[in-house]
Parts: C-alpha cells; sequence; structure tokens
C-alpha cells in the first residue's frame, strides 16, 4: 500500500500539469491572441507615453 501513497502525488501533479498545458495551447491563437495583443499594444503606449512625459519635464 506504501507503493501507492508514494505514486499519488506525482501522478496528480503530471494530471495538473497536462491540464495546464492544454489550457495554455487552446488559448493561443484566434479571437484570443488579438484581445491579447490589443491589451498589451495598449498597456506598451501607456508605458512609453508617461515615459516621454517624465522626460520632458527637465527644463
Amino acid at each position: 500500500m506504501d507503493y501507492v501513497s508514494a505514486l499519488v502525488p506525482p501522478v496528480v501533479m503530471a494530471v495538473f500539469f497536462a491540464g495546464v498545458i492544454r489550457v495554455i495551447v487552446k488559448t493561443q491563437g484566434g479571437t484570443n491572441k488579438a484581445k491579447e495583443d490589443a491589451v498589451v499594444d495598449a498597456a506598451l503606449a501607456r508605458a512609453e507615453g508617461a515615459r516621454q512625459g517624465t522626460g520632458r519635464a527637465d527644463g
């Protein structure tokens, strides 16, 4: 019975890991990719605007 208790944690972790990988693969591309790209582009634009705004305060 000790072998069962020794094998359960690795099996559970392997199943969980496979599920995580499956979710990651399924969410790549398609409409989700366009939405994610738009969010990243907006965040980069905000960061760039904030950086340029603070750079001009020297004079």
